[in-house]
């Protein structure tokens, strides 16, 4: 009697047998690459915080990372300093840039300290203070690095995004408007933190006034720059006593 292939038992049998498989053959790759995928991770956050803090492959248009072979040489070279701050303990820790901000913020809401990463780098005998910080876009995540000097004024920043709409909200990547931060200052002269708006209808289209706690919107992209504004304002204030220690 030959055997019968077309009963619901066979189907769900040969269905089942297949999902085994191909599950156990993408659990084996899942697991031959997550050392690479890891690796990638860890250069990656590497050349954004280098980024921000000038050291890059730029053109005249274009930002551009320093490239893969060299972001560990310049990361050693160039942060000199790692630290990690909860609250009113500051501990040195060489792995800092592989602290989970996301993490981290889920941490804040249920009430526990954070611990906040700050990368102290050193260029041209300028020191750097590196701050990563996260939001939400339009569509999901945001997230940047933003390098200050000891008076909480912006040196440098680098956005990236992982969903925003391309030609718009994407648009937080592009030097035209990562380059119009730098000279930023987030505090007043009286020592109150403003932070820095995505503000549309700015009237300093040029970016000249470096004191209005204002930087110009990308047209066409409110939502994602009303993300950019809020990350700049919650993540960075929370490195204000930081900051304020450093001048006692």
């Amino acid at each position: 009697m030959s055997k019968r292939t077309d009963s619901n038992s066979y189907t769900i049998i040969f269905a089942v047998i297949m999902v085994l498989i191909v599950g156990s053959l993408l659990a084996f790759f899942a697991s031959s690459l997550k050392p690479n995928i890891d690796e990638n991770k860890r250069i990656e956050k590497q050349q954004n915080i280098l980024y921000a803090m000038g050291i890059n492959e730029n053109d005249e248009s274009s930002a551009n990372f320093v490239s893969t072979d060299k972001a560990g040489a310049d990361f050693k070279k160039y942060i000199k300093r790692q630290i990690v701050i909860q609250g009113d303990k500051i501990s040195e820790d060489e792995n800092a840039y592989l602290i989970d901000v996301k993490k981290q913020q889920a941490f804040a809401k249920e009430g526990k300290d954070r611990k906040l990463p700050l990368f102290i780098g050193e260029k041209d005998g300028v020191t750097f203070y590196v701050a990563p910080i996260l939001g939400k876009g339009l569509w999901d995540a945001i997230w940047g690095y933003v390098s200050l000097d000891e008076n909480m004024v912006v040196q440098g920043a680098y956005f990236d995004h992982k969903g925003e709409t391309p030609g718009l909200g994407a648009n937080i990547k592009q030097r035209f408007f990562m380059d119009d931060f730098i000279g930023e200052h987030l505090m007043t002269d009286a020592g109150v933190f403003k932070g820095v708006t995505v503000a549309k209808g700015n009237n300093d289209p040029k970016n000249e006034n470096k004191t209005d706690y204002e930087v110009d919107a990308i047209a066409g992209a409110t939502i994602t720059g009303d993300g950019v504004s809020a990350m700049m304002k919650s993540d960075l204030k929370l490195y204000v006593p930081y900051f304020n220690s450093l001048k006692k």
